[in-house]
């Protein structure tokens, strides 16, 4: 069975001549192979260059299997490639613990070649048919629920002009929301959420976020208490003690809009600094408040900030997925140069549909996160 060209994978294994004896039938069946002797050199590797499966020997000096494993199991970036086992080993202790590690097999080494070439064809191909069968149960999901957590239309705020942008990874749901509470004519909240981790499961939590946040605004509202940090600590609070959401994590950004006052008052959970643009001194500055992500401990206090929007100042509110990109199999993040190209833009007078196109239409080769972004401009 002939592999297509883009499969990769990484051999990882302290003998020299069992490598080439693999990398020279792999690439005979349509492999591209990329070696490493020990799991430090695979964890190098790693950084620059991502696999579709990992194959690694169970003995090796230094780091062992396992403890290679573990490692990959702590970095996010990593730990989603297929990883399995060749060892010589058969020990059921030992096989048990590698696939606690979610390795997806073990391989004995005196398996034949043309054998272990067979299982990880195998083993890619069903990965890759429950990929995609996931990534269609989550879209046929947000079809069927109709249910969504970005909103289809902006508000309309006297005296504030609100556009967004929203796409998400690979175009399957994720863990980006979105929501705009409009409590009367005076009070509106705006929200931008991003659940930690998850991928494209991540989606199906944003609805309780959602809910706590929308039911935690209203109830704080009927108390006249319109504090975006308050109602962030009762939304942790309640976080915390739900069964279903407590181990998940979620950074938040809270901006609420006081049209009779002009005051916009912001709080943050875990997010990015927001972007204000001065239209007077045509400056992009950070505006930061203090607080941890959602769900990770209780009775957290927040702080929040107050400014004033002058007429044609801008405000900006997004998630990571705007300043990560891929590079050469790394994730990097740049929030100083997102902030320099933007600031470029809005100083030659750029609008915000204008920078959609310039600034996010980023190729979806280099794309790595959901990508979400709320623009708040002064009209009055």
């Amino acid at each position: 069975m002939t592999q297509a060209k883009e499969n990769k994978i990484l051999l990882v294994d302290d003998n020299l001549l069992f490598l080439n004896i693999m990398v020279q039938a792999l690439k005979k069946t349509g492999w591209e192979c990329v070696t490493a002797m020990s799991a430090a050199s695979a964890i190098e590797k790693l950084s620059t260059d991502i696999p579709d499966i990992i194959l690694s020997d169970y003995e090796m000096p230094g780091m062992n299997g396992i403890e290679f494993r573990q490692k990959l199991m702590e970095l996010e970036m990593f730990r989603d490639i297929p990883f399995v086992f060749l060892t010589s080993l058969s020990d059921k202790e030992t096989i048990e613990q590698g696939l606690d590690l979610q390795a997806i097999d073990f391989i004995i080494k005196d398996t034949p070649i043309n054998v272990i070439i067979s299982k990880l064809n195998n083993i890619l191909l069903t990965v890759n048919k429950q990929r995609e069968l996931s990534t269609l149960e989550v879209q046929n999901a947000a079809k069927a629920l109709n249910i969504k957590s970005i909103p289809q239309k902006k508000p309309e705020i006297t005296g504030y002009d609100i556009n967004f942008w929203h796409r998400p990874y690979n175009d399957v749901p994720g863990g980006d929301f979105i929501d705009f509470i409009q409590v009367d004519k005076r009070y509106t909240y705006v929200v931008l959420g991003d659940i930690m981790g998850k991928k494209w499961m991540a989606w199906y939590f944003t609805f309780g976020y959602l809910s706590y946040v929308r039911s935690a605004v209203r109830f704080a509202t009927l108390s006249n208490e319109f504090s975006p940090a308050n109602i962030l600590q009762k939304v942790n609070s309640i976080i915390c003690l739900d069964d279903v959401l407590q181990d998940i994590l979620s950074s938040l950004s809270l901006v609420l809009i006081d049209t009779e006052s002009g005051l916009i008052t912001y709080a943050g959970a875990g997010d990015l600094p927001l972007l204000h643009y001065n239209a007077n001194t045509q400056q992009l500055q950070q505006v930061t408040t203090d607080g941890l992500l959602l769900g990770m401990f209780a009775g957290v206090s927040y702080t929040e900030q107050q400014l004033v929007l002058n007429p044609t100042d801008q405000l900006f509110i997004f998630t990571d997925g705007m300043i990560d990109v891929a590079d050469n199999g790394k994730i990097k993040t740049d929030y100083e140069n997102f902030k320099y190209k933007l600031s470029e833009l809005l100083t030659a007078g750029i609008s915000f549909e204008e920078i959609k196109q310039q600034l996010f239409n980023l190729s979806p080769d280099i794309v790595v996160d959901d990508q979400s972004i709320i623009n708040i401009v002064r009209t009055l």
